[in-house]
């Protein structure tokens, strides 16, 4: 029978930016959304994410 190991924690790894579209992804024709307007929401999901990572990689007594 197999000896039953601890697990190490789940593996966390730090979010990763969005990549910003070109300036010629834009048709500039005012399409909505426009190419940047889903990459700043992307943006404010990311800097959520990291804000959470950040948080979680304190020591449990500094959270």
């Amino acid at each position: 029978m197999r000896k039953k190991t601890d697990k190490p924690d789940k593996p966390d790894p730090k979010p990763v930016p969005p990549t910003r579209p070109n300036n010629d992804e834009c048709c500039h024709s005012g399409c909505n959304p426009c190419v940047f307007d889903l990459y700043e929401d992307d943006m404010a999901r990311y800097r959520e994410a990291l804000k959470e990572w950040n948080k979680r990689q304190l020591p449990k007594g500094q959270r």
